[in-house]
């Protein structure tokens, strides 16, 4: 496909219905309600009806409702209602607050309090309400205020990561991931309300994170801290590809983090921002782009070196998302050129020829890797990000 298409505002909406097509109608549960996230991404078949993650519930939402934004069919409206009525009716725990992290049908199978999953569901309302969505319009600050009375911890700028069902007891763990995702719901909490606190929170993690922190590592994004916020660089040190904590620097955290604060760039007035997001653009592409093969590693070791070579889709998309806000905010040509490049790996290795969804992952030289049957949480949430990004910046 030639670069002009990638940046089509026609074309890249049609890859957003695409891929939705992979999932809609059959992700719905007509059972129990909600959504079904565990598709085979070869066949499309569904391999699991009953798991219900709190992830992938608020991704669907997500989706749904960013299609509907878009002027996507008419049925986006409606299956972004049904999400935004599981979340909270059936996620939400009635009596102890908060979100369930895990279902059975309906029935909770794990309640841990997780910050990563609560900043999806205010994603998710954020999304929702930005189209409308009377319930998610009268819950988005409510949800807010849980995370900050919950999981903030203003001596840190930061948020704690997980407590136990009632809410006793704070796991020791601290990461850069869940604080990663509230930053993101606070931006989009800002774009739909315009009230200035979720943009002053959202500044005040990604400082924290990106620049505090950092100075101890050399400017790169480390995942995994104690419960005083020191880098902890033990920490799942045997478990490389564990699917929300895995050891090791991601080159996709660094670009997706590049991308959130070039977005704020267009909403603070804050010097530092753009610099910053440059500099961690530079280093997943130092540290992270397979020159050879294309794709960026899943990640790096601590001298810099690859570590786990497979490559995932979604640091792709935020790439992609990342070099189309970089055009916006700096008319810089190099983020363009690496715009079309990415989309090109992307269009060659990573999308399924037929149905146009995204692959979770392939080898180190590109060979799609079998479905694991195991609990999904990634219902085309990335790439779908990298679309509407590409149209809100490529204007």
């Amino acid at each position: 496909m030639s670069d002009q298409q990638y940046r089509d505002h026609g074309w890249l909406g049609n890859e957003i219905e695409r891929i939705l097509e992979f999932y809609y109608p059959d992700c719905l549960d007509d059972v129990h309600g909600g959504y079904v996230a565990q598709f085979d991404e070869a066949t499309g078949e569904l391999y699991d009806h009953d798991t219900k993650h709190l992830v992938a519930t608020a991704r669907f939402v997500t989706n749904f409702a960013v299609a509907d934004q878009l002027g996507g069919p008419e049925w986006c409206r409606p299956a972004a209602e049904r999400g935004v009525d599981f979340l909270l009716d059936v996620h939400r725990d009635s009596e102890h607050g908060g979100f369930h992290w895990l279902l059975d049908g309906t029935e909770p199978v794990d309640s841990r309090r997780v910050c990563y999953g609560h900043a999806f569901v205010l994603l998710a309302l954020s999304r929702a309400a930005e189209i409308g969505i009377g319930r998610a319009q009268s819950e988005l600050g409510s949800v807010s205020d849980l995370i900050d009375e919950r999981f903030w911890e203003a001596d840190y700028g930061l948020c704690a990561s997980e407590y136990d069902p009632e809410w006793t007891s704070a796991d020791s763990y601290r990461g850069q991931n869940a604080n990663m995702h509230t930053c993101e719901a606070m931006i989009a909490a800002y774009e739909t309300t315009n009230e200035t606190r979720y943009l002053d929170r959202a500044i005040t993690i990604a400082e924290s994170l990106t620049v505090d922190l950092t100075a101890e590592t050399d400017g790169l994004i480390w995942e995994h801290y104690t419960a005083d916020w020191g880098h902890d660089f033990e920490y799942n040190r045997d478990d490389p590809t564990h699917t929300f904590r895995p050891w090791g620097y991601q080159p996709g955290h660094q670009i997706e983090w590049a991308k959130l604060l070039a977005v704020l760039d267009r909403y603070a007035d804050a010097s530092w921002l753009l610099p910053r997001a440059e500099e961690l653009f530079d280093a997943a592409i130092e540290y992270g782009w397979d020159d050879d093969h294309g794709g960026f590693y899943y990640s790096f070791d601590l001298d810099g070196e690859p570590l786990v070579n497979d490559k995932y889709s979604w640091e792709v998309a935020e790439g992609i998302g990342a070099a189309a806000v970089f055009t916006e905010r700096t008319d810089d040509e190099q983020y363009l050129d690496w715009y079309s490049r990415f989309w090109t790996y992307a269009d060659e290795h990573l999308i399924a020829p037929v149905n146009r969804n995204w692959y979770t992952k392939v080898t180190e030289d590109n060979e799609p890797m079998p479905t694991t049957e195991g609990v999904a949480v990634e219902p085309g949430y990335h790439p779908i990000g990298a679309c509407l990004e590409g149209i809100r910046s490529l204007s």
